[in-house]
């Protein structure tokens, strides 16, 4: 459930919202947000449940290049992209 915040930004804060939200292509509250999270999972680490989720992704991208030669593989996609 969301509730609402109010913040009183100063002008080198509201600045560097206003430079996040540009850079991430969104508005300042959701930069803020994301600015927020970040610094928690910076600060206290990632939670456990997305430390599993990521573990569980890595674990899958091993299976899916099992066998695969990346040498070979980053040859074949070169010869694809010479007609571009």
């Amino acid at each position: 459930m969301a509730s609402r915040t109010t913040l009183v930004l100063d002008e080198k804060a509201r600045a560097a919202a206003r430079q996040l939200a540009r850079l991430y292509r969104c508005s300042v509250s959701e930069a803020i947000r994301r600015s927020v999270v970040r610094q928690r999972d910076l600060a206290v680490g990632v939670p456990a449940d997305r430390r599993r989720q990521r573990s569980r992704a890595l674990k899958r991208l091993f299976s899916l290049f099992e066998g695969n030669d990346p040498v070979r593989e980053v040859r074949r996609l070169k010869a694809e992209d010479e007609g571009f």
